[in-house]
């Protein structure tokens, strides 16, 4: 007899999943049995959305749907949670979200002195308050008996004064005083961390890092206790990037395996914390 998946029958909502490490979270979650509503926002994305959503569905057996809101927008956070509800509600007129996973983000380094106020608002419009809005926009079909989940992806620059990342790091700060606040809040619908990442492998923190910007994650990396590369496991871009970066970056697969574990029953006593997944990067103690 098959063994029943943990999350057969629930809906997650797992923001900017049309690629990258959102779409390697997603793809963990419907592992286990989720529903997922895959977020993107603008037209250039649609078709990789509908792909991953396609994908999902056809390994996993659960619903997949495609979900253009851009949460960088006011009205964003509401319509994705509308979409969500037009494509979940059941005949009998209930809907509910059992995992959000706030993970859209954009990431823009800059020095202060380039610092202008666009790029400020770029960077918390969607990395703080985008989430705010989703999760505010989402509590009337939240659990009511603590099994919800809410993880926001922050970010190893919000801890450790990441040169060049005044609005990428402040917004992600406030990500994390947020989910305390939401912690509290919401302690009879939803258990609400945050996952703190570093440098992935082929996602947008790993890529918006120029070369000659290198030298400001490397005592990062090299500090890290798992970066060290494996000869013979490590993958030929990963061996290569150690170089630069002073140690290998995380692969996607290992950072979404957090995240789905958070999303467990399993950590049904853990709320308002943030979970270092940075290979030891920064250690942290509560």
């Amino acid at each position: 007899m098959a063994t029943q998946r943990p999350f057969d029958g629930k809906v997650a909502i797992v923001t900017g999943s049309s690629r990258s490490f959102g779409a390697v979270i997603a793809r963990h979650l419907a592992a286990k049995g989720a529903n997922i509503v895959v977020n993107f926002a603008s037209d250039s994305s649609k078709e990789k959305a509908q792909k991953v959503a396609q994908e999902l569905q056809s390994e996993y057996g659960v619903k997949a749907v495609p979900a253009q809101a851009d949460l960088a927008t006011i009205d964003g956070p509401k319509k994705l949670i509308e979409i969500a509800r037009s494509h979940f509600i059941n005949p009998e007129g209930r809907f509910q979200i059992d995992i959000i996973v706030n993970n859209a983000g954009v990431c823009n380094p800059e020095a202060l002195e380039g610092l202008t106020a666009e790029m400020y608002d770029g960077a918390f419009n969607i990395n703080a308050r985008g989430p705010a809005l989703l999760v505010s926009a989402a509590m009337p079909y939240l659990p009511n008996d603590r099994s919800g989940r809410i993880v926001n992806i922050s970010s190893i620059g919000a801890s450790v004064g990441l040169m060049y990342s005044t609005a990428y790091a402040g917004s992600k700060g406030a990500l994390e005083a947020m989910t305390r606040v939401w912690a509290r809040e919401l302690a009879e619908r939803a258990t609400v961390n945050s996952v703190s990442v570093g440098c992935m492998a082929g996602t947008g923190l790993y890529d918006c890092i120029p070369k000659e910007m290198s030298h400001v994650v490397f005592p990062l990396l090299s500090n890290a206790p798992l970066s060290a590369v494996r000869p013979g496991v490590d993958s030929d871009e990963v061996v290569e990037a150690a170089k630069d970066l002073g140690g290998r970056p995380a692969y996607v697969d290992e950072a979404a395996a957090v995240v789905s574990m958070i999303c467990g029953s399993e950590s049904a006593w853990m709320t308002g914390s943030c979970i270092s997944a940075t290979g030891g990067g920064v250690m942290t103690r509560s």
